[in-house]
């Protein structure tokens, strides 16, 4: 039984009690006078007993009512609490790269170094170049932000310094027009070209998207003469261009044909700059570069992988073709 209960029960019994006992003259033996008198031994006991219980419910209201102030402050410090846990998680995401260099490097140490005194000598060294590398690390923050703002810069340099597709076929066609005049004047003889009707009747029949689908058939098949001419055709027909200019540079680049390759690929970026396969664009256009001896340009576009797309499998590939570069 808690004390606040057993303080109810006699609160309410010792009246009664009271009550009932025969009253003294005057007064005498009243438990309820505020200083009573003339008690007897029993009325004394009784009289202590009360004001013992009196003060003991007086002390266990301030208890709870100290208790329920310390619950507030308890739930107000937990919310603070859970803040600073909040900004102590993040503060430790960024610092996580730097510890786990620092640990890679003090390892390393440990290794190699057969003094004591060497070892505190390069300890202390790491750890001022760690520090350095996180002031160069807040730099390249804003750097990163200018690169990407490059990236559209770098487009254009593609246009000024590639031949454009439009270019290439005009050449191709002037070519083929003075191969015609050389067969006129050794065979006499015109022969007609059925080529573009050939062309036609391979899609009669055919909805833009079952060319999409046999063109990526004929893609994973490898067949890239036959693919590129259902891609070519759906440019055509404007049926998701960016993509079939994609896939066609695609082709290319996998046949060694680096200058069509970064013509292509730099049409598909013209059309749509957010498309799913624009880290591998990006790489493969770096390579092309790389390959027909833009280095400068290769570079440029290797970091934009690598600072745009930093999570991906295109941007490990980057990496280690720049460290080739470098």
């Amino acid at each position: 039984m808690s004390i606040y209960t057993l303080t109810t029960i006699l609160v309410v019994t010792v009246p009664l009690f009271l009550y009932s006992a025969e009253p003294s003259a005057f007064g005498a033996g009243n438990l309820n006078n505020p200083n009573p008198y003339g008690l007897t031994n029993s009325e004394k006991v009784l009289l202590e007993n009360k004001q013992k219980l009196i003060k003991n419910q007086t002390n266990l209201r301030k208890v709870e009512v100290k208790s329920n102030n310390q619950a507030n402050e308890v739930d107000s410090i937990r919310e603070r609490i859970d803040g600073l846990q909040s900004i102590v998680e993040s503060i430790s995401r960024k610092s996580q790269t730097n510890k786990l260099n620092l640990q890679k490097l003090k390892t390393q140490n440990i290794q190699e170094l057969n003094s004591s005194n060497e070892y505190e000598i390069r300890i202390g060294n790491m750890i001022q170049e760690n520090k350095k590398s996180i002031e160069e690390n807040v730099k390249n923050i804003e750097k990163i932000k200018l690169v990407i703002n490059e990236l559209s810069i770098l487009i254009d340099s593609i246009n000024a310094k590639y031949i454009t597709r439009d270019e290439f076929n005009l050449l191709v066609t002037d070519v083929n027009k003075f191969k015609t005049l050389i067969v006129k004047e050794l065979k006499k003889k015109v022969v007609p070209v059925k080529a573009k009707k050939t062309v036609d009747s391979t899609f009669k029949n055919m909805s833009n998207g079952d060319v999409a689908t046999k063109a990526k058939q004929l893609f994973e098949k490898q067949y890239y003469t036959d693919a590129i001419k259902y891609y070519k055709y759906l440019i055509e027909k404007k049926y998701r261009p960016a993509q079939s200019h994609y896939m066609i540079g695609e082709m290319y680049f996998k046949r060694k044909n680096y200058a069509d390759a970064i013509s292509y690929f730099k049409k598909s970026v013209s059309l749509y700059s957010k498309a799913s396969y624009m880290p591998n664009l990006m790489l493969h256009t770096a390579i092309s570069m790389d390959k027909t001896g833009d280095k400068n340009n290769a570079k440029r576009f290797y970091n934009g992988v690598i600072s745009k797309y930093p999570n991906s499998k295109e941007s490990i590939k980057a990496q280690e073709y720049l460290d080739l570069l470098n």
